[in-house]
């Protein structure tokens, strides 16, 4: 799979965050590593959320769906959160 750019969106409860600058990977596993990374992130730097309610959007360069991930799915060293 060539390297592409893709964009990971972070939905939830009425908010979003909006990944304006995009990453290039060039497999599914590299896309969900870095969607877990992305979730992770979040919550870390946000605090106190019902993060059951969020998840992340993937989206290629044309705006096209290639992964919704769940918070919940997120994996944290080998397990899911």
């Amino acid at each position: 799979m060539p390297r592409r750019l893709y964009r990971f969106h972070c939905l939830g409860g009425g908010d979003a965050v909006f990944d304006l600058q995009g990453r290039w990977l060039s497999s599914i596993r590299e896309i969900r590593q870095h969607a877990d990374r992305v979730a992770l992130g979040l919550m870390e730097g946000v605090g106190c959320q019902d993060w059951t309610v969020w998840s992340v959007d993937v989206r290629d360069a044309a705006g096209r769906p290639v992964l919704f991930r769940a918070f919940t799915a997120v994996r944290v060293g080998g397990t899911s959160a």
